[in-house]
């Protein structure tokens, strides 16, 4: 059985005004390239729980446990050092850069020559057979396709950790399938811990991991 690459130990949250109300408890683990699903209604503490794992809980939350990446607790950490990458289920590209350029924002704090980041960029476009759009502006894009650059974008900046915030919530049905399809099979083939959020049962059975609720309840589909 593969080491986890993404562990939370007995990872509680809650408002300190009501201590006694768990918002999250949850102990995971989660194998590069497998896919864990946090599934709940709306208000359930899917948010909350997604805030708690990057770091950015409001100040009138507390939290309690550890978060584990690659066998280092990451607890202490700011959000940018965590090594966790996050697709929301709006794209968020920025309207006045290229596609080629969003993709490139992502490689900003990495090292490398010109010539090395180019090829990075149109690695990315390649693998989300995308060749040829990074002069294209974002607008000019389908709603599947600037889903593909923002996971290529998130994938740009090596997260070792991929959460997914109901990233096709907004999507049409066939479209949907499509994407999520993508969106999976690249975590799986780069080996990222995956832990996706949605309320769709349909989401949660294309990813074929462990369903739980924020409260780390098991969720039968």
């Amino acid at each position: 059985m593969p080491d986890p690459g993404f562990q939370t130990k007995d990872l509680r949250v809650w408002r300190r005004d009501s201590p006694q109300k768990l918002l999250v408890d949850l102990s995971l683990s989660v194998a590069p390239g497998e896919v864990l699903t946090i599934m709940g209604p709306s208000g359930s503490g899917k948010s909350t729980a997604l805030s708690a794992l990057i770091g950015s809980l409001p100040p009138d939350f507390a939290q309690s446990g550890d978060i584990v990446v690659n066998g280092q607790s990451v607890c202490d950490l700011p959000p940018h050092l965590r090594r966790i990458g996050l697709m929301f289920q709006d794209d968020i590209l920025f309207p006045h850069l290229s596609v080629a350029e969003n993709l490139g924002f992502a490689l900003k704090s990495q090292r490398g020559d010109r010539k090395a980041r180019a090829a990075k960029i149109e690695e990315a476009l390649a693998a989300a057979n995308l060749a040829g759009f990074g002069p294209r502006d974002p607008a000019s894009l389908s709603g599947g396709q600037r889903s593909r650059v923002a996971l290529m974008r998130s994938l740009l900046a090596d997260p070792k950790v991929l959460l997914l915030d109901e990233p096709f919530s907004r999507l049409d049905a066939e479209l949907r399938a499509s994407v999520r399809g993508f969106v999976l099979e690249q975590a799986k083939i780069r080996a990222i811990p995956v832990v996706l959020v949605t309320h769709d049962a349909q989401d949660a059975r294309a990813a074929g991991g462990p369903v739980v609720s924020p409260t780390g309840v098991p969720v039968a589909l």
